[in-house]
């Protein structure tokens, strides 16, 4: 179980059951041509780097599921997934497990 914490703002997160708190990539500001892209045109990354970890899902015997991702892992998810919020000037997404597609190693 890990706890996000901002430090400007004094907040603690605690992502219950199976989900996770995932805060985006910026977005790329020039395409691979070198052509500047303003902000309307941009697509929100689908990468991101997990924040903190719930404790788990609870399994019918009442214990519980460990999760595949820890603490600062690189993942891909769908750009759909998640809930989008904002603690101070930050952008978090809040999203279970299932929703992230891969982790990123190396």
């Amino acid at each position: 179980m890990a706890t996000a914490t901002k430090s400007k703002t004094k907040i603690k997160l605690q992502p219950l059951g199976d989900r996770v708190v995932v805060e985006r990539e910026d977005a790329e500001t020039t395409t691979a041509g070198g052509i500047v892209l303003p902000d309307s045109a941009k697509d929100k990354p689908a990468r991101g780097v997990v924040v903190s970890i719930g404790d788990g899902k609870l399994l019918d015997d009442g214990s519980r599921s460990t999760l595949q991702v820890k603490k600062g892992d690189r993942v891909i998810f769908s750009s759909y997934a998640g809930e989008t919020f904002k603690v101070g000037d930050d952008e978090l997404l809040l999203m279970r497990e299932d929703e992230i597609l891969a982790v990123i190693e190396g």
